[in-house]
C-alpha cells in the first residue's frame, strides 16, 4: 500500500487530521490496533473549548455537536459554605460545550466512512521503519492477521500514551518531562439527571470532587482517591455519600440526585510531555505527545489544536515542497502545550487536598481571591474556555 500521510491511530486527533488533510487534497491512511466499536466507546474527555468548537464547525463536523450537545457559561467553584458561579462568556466572550470524547469520535468515524477513508481497524503487531529517510513505512498485521507494509512519505503518531509512535523517537533526540500526582480520580456514569446546570468544582477537606455531565439524562462525577485505590472497596452507596458530602448536599437549599451507576473507573492523574514532537519524518499529536491531568479539561482540546497546526504544515510540505510550517510544527504546538500543562497543574494544585494544613490554607486563599477578583477568574476562564488556536 502507498499514500501520503500514514497515520498511526484512529481517535479523534488521527481521525481529524485525515479530515483536513482530505479537505486540502492530501491522501492519508490511518492504522488502529483497535476496533471501530471499541474507539467509539472509550469514556473519555466531555468539554470543548470555544476554539475546538469553531473548528469543527469550519470543516462541517458541528452539525451534532450543536443540536445535541449543551453550550456553558461557566463553572462553579466551591468549598466548604460557598459556592460561586464564574461566568466565562462575561469574562472572556467565550463559551464551553459538554459533548463527550464518544460522540466527537462517532462523528468523526461517520464523516471519514462517507468519505471512503482508509482506516485497518484491530492491526496488530504495527511497527514504524525508516523515519530518518524520504521513504518511511509502517508493517503490521491486518484483522485477518495477514502482514501489511504501509509506504508513505510522512507518519503522524496519534496512538496515545502506549503506541508504538512516541517510543520510535530516538532516545537521544528526545527530552521527557513528567509528574506523577499522589492521587486519583474515582470516576462514575450514572442515568441521572444533573443535579446542576453547569459543572461544579469542589474543594472539601476530604479531597476534591467534580459534578459533570453527559447529557440531561446521564450524570458524570469524580471523587478524589489515592493512588492505587481498589474499586471493590467504593460500593455505589459510599460513592453518592462521599459525593453528597463533597459537594455540599443539603446547603442553600441544594440536593445532589443519586442514581444508578452505570460505570466506574479510577483514572491516575499525571502530567507529561516529551520533546520534540517531530523526528524526521515523524510527527506526534495528542496524547502521544502530552498528557495532562483532566481537571482542567484540556486532554482532547490540545489534540485537537496540535491537529489544527500539523495538517496545514503537512499539506505545504507535501503539496507544495514547502517546509516552514512543518519545521515550526514542534516549537508552535510545545507553546501551547506547556500552557496547557501548566493550567491542568494550577486547577489540580489548587483543588485536591493532602494532609498539611498550611497547604490547605493556601488553596482555600487562593480559591477566596480567583471568585472575588475580576483578574483571577478572569485568568481561569481565559484558560479553561480555552485560548485561540495557534497560541
Amino acid at each position: 500500500m502507498r499514500t501520503q500521510v500514514a497515520i498511526v491511530g484512529a481517535g479523534p486527533a488521527g481521525l481529524l487530521l485525515s479530515h483536513l488533510l482530505a479537505a486540502d487534497g492530501i491522501d492519508s491512511v490511518i492504522v488502529e490496533s483497535r476496533s471501530r466499536a471499541y474507539v467509539e466507546a472509550r469514556i473519555r474527555a466531555g468539554i470543548l473549548e470555544s476554539s475546538t468548537v469553531q473548528l469543527l464547525d469550519s470543516v462541517g463536523l458541528g452539525a451534532r455537536l450543536h443540536r445535541e450537545g449543551d453550550e456553558h457559561r461557566g463553572i462553579y467553584l466551591q468549598w466548604p459554605g460557598e459556592r460561586h458561579h464564574l461566568d466565562f462568556v462575561d469574562l472572556t466572550g467565550r463559551s464551553v460545550w459538554v459533548y463527550g470524547q464518544t460522540e466527537v469520535t462517532k462523528d468523526l468515524g461517520a464523516a471519514r466512512a462517507a468519505d471512503g477513508q482508509v482506516i485497518h481497524y484491530e492491526a496488530g503487531e504495527t511497527a514504524l521503519h525508516d523515519l530518518n529517510t524520504d521513504h518511511p513505512y509502517l508493517t503490521f498485521r491486518d484483522a485477518d492477521g495477514a502482514p501489511r507494509r504501509l509506504d508513505a512519505d510522512v507518519v503522524v503518531g496519534c496512538d496515545g500514551s502506549f503506541g508504538p509512535s512516541r517510543a520510535a523517537v530516538p532516545p537521544a533526540e528526545r527530552t521527557v518531562w513528567q509528574r506523577e500526582y499522589p492521587y486519583a480520580w474515582l470516576g462514575i456514569l450514572a442515568d441521572v439527571a444533573p443535579s446542576t446546570d453547569e459543572l461544579i468544582y469542589a474543594w472539601h477537606p476530604d479531597g476534591f470532587a467534580l459534578h459533570s455531565m453527559r447529557s440531561a439524562t446521564v450524570s458524570r462525577l469524580y471523587l478524589q482517591v489515592p493512588t492505587g485505590t481498589d474499586l471493590a472497596d467504593w460500593s455505589d452507596d459510599r460513592i453518592w455519600a462521599a459525593l453528597a458530602e463533597r459537594l455540599g448536599d443539603g446547603v442553600n437549599g441544594w440536593s445532589l440526585t443519586p442514581g444508578p451507576i452505570t460505570d466506574k473507573s479510577v483514572l491516575p492523574m499525571r502530567s507529561f510531555v516529551q520533546s520534540p514532537m517531530r523526528s524526521s519524518r515523524l510527527f506526534l499529536a495528542g496524547d502521544a505527545a502530552h498528557i495532562v491531568p483532566p481537571t482542567g479539561a484540556k486532554g482532547l482540546n490540545l489534540a485537537v489544536a496540535d491537529v489544527a497546526l500539523l495538517a496545514p504544515a503537512l499539506v505545504a510540505l507535501l503539496g507544495k515542497h514547502d517546509a516552514r510550517l512543518a519545521d515550526a510544527y514542534s516549537d508552535t504546538a510545545l507553546r501551547r502545550v506547556w500552557r496547557c500543562t501548566h493550567f491542568s497543574w494550577w486547577m489540580t494544585t489548587m483543588l485536591h487536598t493532602d494532609d498539611d494544613p498550611f497547604t490547605r490554607q493556601l488553596q482555600l486563599s487562593q480559591l477566596q481571591w480567583v471568585a472575588r477578583s475580576d483578574a483571577g477568574a478572569t485568568g481561569l476562564a481565559e484558560n479553561y474556555a480555552g485560548l485561540p488556536l495557534g497560541f
